[in-house]
């Protein structure tokens, strides 16, 4: 089945090509010049990715990415400027997959679309069963689905996954910002880029009654993070 990718860009000459290029790839391309376009997309088409420029005029890419990661999982890529760092930073926040900087290669982003596509896949193929539990928490990795014992489930983004699947997988270990890069969509990223902490935060903000004081996520100053409960 083809996947469809939308490019939502205000210009023109961007969009197209985009379009060409990943055309050329065999996907299925739309095009969006603002969130407004993107919205009557999303209802009508099934996406596969959401190619989205956070400077857009009327409601910016970051507004947008909020309100899509409120009701879907579609993967979001962000395109950004060299100097947008603290936009990149809170677009994770929000929710994205990834972001990628202008100027940029096409191929680049396919290389990161394919990344998360792969990741994607090699969680659908696992167990069905492969159902782990921490506190009041089941995290099942076939299904891609955490839940609370109070009944909440929570929808996570490829990102946010991938990391609580770093984390669930190594309890008790401190894992180095390099080795979560290694085990995230980021993985293309400097060790000191700091969207790792970003993703830290917001698994924080899931799981911990007091994100300020995580139990469950602790910062081991100096080297990374340590998953410091039990895992059954």
């Amino acid at each position: 089945m083809t996947c469809t990718i939308v490019i939502v860009d205000d210009d023109a000459i961007t969009r197209e090509t985009l379009k060409a290029y990943f055309e050329d790839e065999g996907y299925s391309v739309l095009q969006a010049r603002n969130g407004d376009e993107l919205a009557i997309i999303l209802a009508r088409h099934k996406i596969s990715l959401v190619l989205l420029d956070i400077h857009l005029p009327g409601k910016d890419g970051l507004t947008i990415t909020r309100e899509i990661r409120a009701e879907s999982n579609i993967p979001i890529v962000l395109i950004t400027g060299r100097s947008d760092q603290l936009d990149r930073i809170i677009g994770l926040e929000m929710g994205a997959d990834d972001y990628i900087v202008k100027p940029f290669e096409p191929r680049e982003i396919l290389a990161r679309f394919r990344s998360l596509q792969r990741r994607h896949n090699s969680r659908q193929g696992m167990a069905e069963q492969r159902e782990k539990r921490f506190g009041p928490w089941s995290f099942h990795l076939g299904k891609r689905r955490l839940w609370h014992d109070d009944g909440r489930e929570i929808r996570l983004t490829s990102a946010e996954f991938d990391l609580l699947a770093a984390f669930v997988g190594n309890p008790g270990w401190v894992l180095t910002r390099d080795k979560l890069l290694d085990l995230t969509p980021h993985h293309k990223g400097d060790p000191f880029d700091r969207s790792i902490d970003s993703l830290v935060r917001r698994l924080r903000r899931v799981l911990e009654a007091d994100p300020a004081n995580p139990h469950y996520i602790t910062t081991v100053h100096g080297s990374g993070y340590m998953f410091t409960v039990d895992v059954s």
